[in-house]
């Protein structure tokens, strides 16, 4: 059985890397009495697969995971998310809990974009940052470079908008000031939009911010 998990990473655990994150799961997979596939070979590991790896210091409230469940002694019940809640560590939240079919892509080639909530901790002057925004989006390209490698960040941005300290998109005009950066990024193969690079675009550093994932949308093909 293929169950995919929509889970919340927040507080501490939004400092926990990929690959621990993985080692959670299986964690609490485990304590929650459920049986994990393994895979084959030399070297058998627990069937876990996440969505897209978040950067440490991220919180997420729309991650997912997909779990093998081993039928070998028996059908099994579909777990509910009270039934795994207990078994989870605090800051992991379990949302929603689906199966879903065993010959679907891996989790990972089905994400097709990201929509990140930045919110600035600084002060900031919010007609400025509207006509940085509105600079970045009528780029024809942004040239950048990561680990050496040049490539153009403008066609992974599809959406991005400014909002007030409700969520709310923020006025043409008047003082209310700047609190949020709202954007969508592609995930494409060889290339994501990373939330930091727009940042840095738009002149805001990394370390004034907060940055929550908000939604990761999956292609159905």
């Amino acid at each position: 059985m293929r169950i995919r998990i929509t889970f919340s990473k927040t507080g501490s655990l939004r400092y926990t890397g990929h690959l621990d994150l993985h080692k959670i799961w299986e964690r609490t997979i485990r304590r929650a009495g459920l049986p994990l596939a393994y895979t084959q070979g030399f070297h058998p590991g627990p069937k876990i697969q996440l969505a897209s790896a978040l950067p440490l210091g991220f919180a997420s409230r729309a991650e997912l995971v997909d779990l093998w469940l081993d039928e070998s002694a028996g059908p099994l019940a579909m777990p509910e998310p009270n039934q795994l809640q207990p078994a989870a560590p605090p800051g992991l939240t379990i949302l929603q809990v689906e199966q879903v079919d065993e010959r679907a892509p891996a989790l990972q080639n089905l994400v097709a974009s990201a929509e990140y909530q930045v919110t600035l901790l600084d002060p900031v002057d919010p007609a400025d940052l509207q006509r940085k925004v509105a600079g970045l989006l009528a780029a024809p390209s942004l040239p950048r470079e990561r680990r050496g490698k040049p490539y153009d960040l403008r066609p992974l941005v599809e959406a991005l908008e400014l909002r007030d300290c409700c969520g709310q998109p923020l006025p043409a005009e008047g003082p209310a000031p700047v609190v949020q950066v709202a954007m969508k990024l592609a995930a494409r193969e060889g290339a994501t939009g990373r939330p930091e690079e727009v940042l840095d675009v738009l002149g805001i550093p990394l370390e004034a911010t907060r940055i929550e994932r908000t939604r990761l949308e999956i292609k159905f093909d």
